[in-house]
């Protein structure tokens, strides 16, 4: 069973397997996840909104923890590759989203101009104009695609509202190849039904959507750490790879993680 958790507001620096050096930011509760999916891998576990529990990253609080933070490690072995909002559940859900990630580029540009403000979204909030103005505004957009099937976007992610995957890849478009995708594959079981996105038919239904979006390129990667859900089989490097040369076939550039 998962159940890891963010415990401050500003975290690290970690070493991402993606980012390099990453100061992480957590715009969410630090002792419940706080989501608008449920996914049966996530590393946080499952999804417990607890109305009148949520207490969200103050912006001012935030900004001060951050530039300290930042202070810190200046000139040092540990100032980071990037500044990435991640956390306890969907960044984008924070109201002052996007007033945030202003308050961040001003400290990035004046502590660590070298890092890459980055976020990890599950492309829910993508129809909102600020959010999505927003996200046009940092170096790395990093937003999941878990599957190109409908039943099998609800089977893996599990949204907790009606939001469809063709209104995610309605979002996705919007960016006009300017994001970054980031793809999970896994197979195993849950309540009874196989799930499973690396079969042939899911994998070139997911590209065919790649496509469409073309983005700067597509994260590839299996789970890390244990699942909510049982008996979800992490995918080997091998056949990841061999789905990353179908990307590439396709004239996008994929990572392998």
């Amino acid at each position: 069973m998962a159940g890891f958790l963010f415990d401050n507001m500003v975290f690290g620096p970690v070493f991402s397997r993606r980012l390099g050096v990453s100061l992480g930011i957590n715009l969410l509760p630090i002792d419940n996840k706080y989501c608008n999916f449920n996914c049966i891998y996530c590393e946080c576990g499952w999804t417990n909104n607890k109305k009148g529990k949520m207490i969200l990253a103050k912006r001012d609080e935030l900004k001060q923890q951050l530039e300290a933070k930042l202070k810190e490690v200046q000139g040092t072995v540990n100032e980071p590759d990037a500044i990435t909002f991640a956390g306890n559940g969907e960044p984008t859900i924070h109201p002052q989203f996007a007033e945030i990630i202003d308050d961040t580029i001003e400290l990035r540009d004046k502590y660590a101009p070298k890092a890459a403000v980055s976020i990890l979204s599950n492309a829910t909030m993508l129809s909102k104009p600020k959010v999505a103005e927003a996200l046009k505004k940092v170096d790395k957009n990093i937003q999941k695609l878990d599957s190109g099937i409908e039943s099998t976007y609800k089977a893996i992610n599990q949204a907790l509202s009606n939001k469809s995957l063709d209104s995610i890849v309605e979002g996705l478009l919007g960016f006009e190849g300017k994001l970054i995708i980031q793809t999970l594959f896994l197979r195993g079981e849950y309540e009874g039904k196989i799930v499973d996105n690396t079969t042939n038919e899911e994998v070139e239904a997911w590209l065919e959507i790649v496509k469409k979006v073309k983005p700067e390129y597509v994260m590839l990667y299996p789970i890390e750490r244990g699942t909510p859900a049982e008996n979800i089989e992490k995918i080997s490097k091998q056949e990841l790879q061999k789905i990353a040369e179908k990307v590439e076939a396709a004239g996008i550039r994929a990572e392998v993680y």
